[in-house]
């Protein structure tokens, strides 16, 4: 990717309120993950563009106990299973041109690819599948650890907007 986002890109994205400016890139600003969109074009109409969003393993969002590998390593596979189901969280037409999850320094590193035609709906895609990555990530949350830092915000998030459920159930 060059620092030069195609100018229909750039036009909608900084339009769209969901994202702000950095460098060559727009961040997502409307999840706790956050995520960076980067666009460039193609040799058609179409524009490529990559969500990269990082969020923390397991082990890096407990306090104290640590988590077992076969647990973390479960959790892992299972997240990136469900991360091929973005696209049908959007009600746009859109396929995935790629998809890898790795693991980078305490964090799970989701990096989604697609190819669009019409810039004007890009922004809601990226954001989409921004949001789809968080909320995956809550669901899949594993039961019988405390977490602190962002995971432990969108626990007790999801836990102040389940309405009565009482206990200290997860968010599933």
């Amino acid at each position: 990717m060059t620092d030069e986002i195609p100018e229909r890109a750039e036009r909608t994205f900084e339009r769209h309120d969901a994202f702000e400016r950095d460098d060559g890139a727009f961040n997502v600003t409307t999840t706790k993950f956050g995520g960076r969109v980067t666009a460039e074009g193609t040799d058609d109409w179409a524009i490529e563009y990559t969500l990269t969003v990082r969020a923390p393993m397991l082990s890096a969002a407990v306090a104290g106990e640590a988590v077992g590998d076969a647990v973390e390593d479960g959790w892992f596979d299972t997240y990136g299973r469900r991360l091929e189901d973005a696209p049908k969280a959007t009600r746009l037409d859109v396929e995935l041109d790629d998809l890898t999850l790795r693991r980078d320094d305490g964090e799970a590193v989701a990096v989604f690819t697609f190819t669009h035609g019409n810039a004007d709906q890009a922004p809601v895609l990226a954001k989409t599948f921004a949001e789809y990555l968080e909320g995956t990530y809550v669901e899949g949350i594993v039961p019988g650890y405390e977490y602190e830092g962002v995971v432990g915000d969108l626990i007790g998030d999801a836990r102040s907007q389940g309405g009565s459920g009482g206990g200290n159930s997860m968010p599933m």
